[in-house]
């Protein structure tokens, strides 16, 4: 295992190495003034090297997207291996469907050290994110966590040092098809930040997704955004799973679920106001319904793991929540019996407890 340097070795990520200029990307509309800086004030990135850990849904999305302007990208796979090496991976999205050649492999060190790892891994998931992360990170790698709920950078800041570790909360509709196909429903945006919370740092990796035609933001705050999105997170996907396996619009459509998503809305942002946060609480609701509104009939990643009986993210949406408002003094009485409800249905689901005896 390699010595990691310190922080002061570290190059700006807007100097990394380059190997090959990349075409002038053709200018994103912006959603925010930030956006526009981003994508101005860094007119020509150059091609980087990039590892693909965890190529799910979101994963082979957003590496399809910088391999797509011209990045070297490579993605570790299982489920899709051969279908993606005989076919390609092909994205059918609501912003045009593409299809790419992709590079992939099934271990990471087939690809060897790179300049950015992307690590879209489940958080169910994390125990063997440093054993597939660590090949690729030499002295110049950065690290980005494109994962849901809480406690991820920290524990990588831990593994590889908080200097080169980054947070990207993803706002996107997407779920796998047939194996090397990905469905790209609606919206794609992506808040970055640093574990340190190093504004300039996070600007320069959020411009290499904006040039790949993401939508990208930065925020000065990683904590306030993964409790931001975790107002999301912790009523849609919990009563997706509790209210009987049902999809955003069944919740958004019921005036008692409805309720209770709100209900679940205010505590998710009262624990992340006591943890250190600033969040309107009533803008962040009524932005929150706005967006589910124009989502249709939505499976969340919590549903669609459900229903194939796979581990659901159910510490890292919401145990850990749970755990760090407990701690900050604030009581979260709907979203601890959310995490109750659905930690046992996921046990139950996967035959671990027996529901009858």
């Amino acid at each position: 295992m390699p010595d990691m340097p310190g922080s002061s070795s570290l190059p700006d990520l807007s100097l990394s190495p380059l190997l090959a200029p990349l075409p002038v990307p053709q200018p994103v509309a912006p959603a925010s003034i930030e956006s526009a800086v981003l994508q101005f004030a860094y007119p020509r990135r150059q091609r980087i090297k990039v590892a693909v850990i965890g190529a799910g849904a979101v994963g082979c999305f957003y590496g399809a997207r910088l391999a797509r302007v011209g990045h070297d990208v490579h993605f570790v796979m299982r489920r899709d291996l051969d279908a993606v090496r005989h076919r390609g991976l092909e994205v059918v999205s609501c912003d045009g469907d593409f299809h790419i050649a992709a590079q992939t492999y099934d271990k990471p060190e087939q690809i060897g050290r790179v300049d950015l790892v992307l690590c879209a891994l489940k958080t169910t998931a994390l125990a063997e994110a440093e054993r597939l992360i660590r090949p690729c990170v030499g002295p110049d790698t950065f690290v980005l966590a494109l994962m849901n709920g809480l406690g991820v950078e920290e524990q990588f800041g831990q593994w590889f040092g908080p200097e080169r570790v980054f947070g990207g909360l993803a706002f996107v509709c997407i779920n796998r098809g047939e194996p090397g196909v990905v469905h790209h429903r609606a919206y794609g945006r992506v808040t970055f930040g640093h574990l340190l919370d190093d504004l300039e740092q996070a600007k320069a990796i959020a411009a290499l997704f904006a040039e790949a035609g993401i939508e990208s933001h930065v925020t000065p705050s990683l904590k306030q955004a993964r409790w931001e999105k975790l107002v999301w997170n912790v009523p849609f996907n919990s009563l997706s799973v509790s209210a009987g396996v049902v999809s955003t619009q069944r919740i958004m459509d019921d005036p008692g679920l409805q309720e209770l998503a709100r209900c679940l809305m205010a505590e998710t942002i009262d624990a992340g106001n006591a943890c250190g946060c600033s969040i309107d609480s009533p803008a962040m609701i009524d932005k929150m319904f706005a967006q589910t509104a124009t989502m249709g009939h939505y499976k969340t990643s919590m549903m669609i793991d459900f229903q194939q009986r796979r581990p659901l993210e159910v510490e890292s949406m919401l145990g850990e929540p749970v755990r760090q408002a407990l701690h900050a003094g604030v009581e979260v009485p709907y979203m601890q019996t959310q995490y109750e409800l659905v930690r046992f249905l996921d046990r139950i689901n996967r035959g671990e407890v027996n529901p009858c005896q």
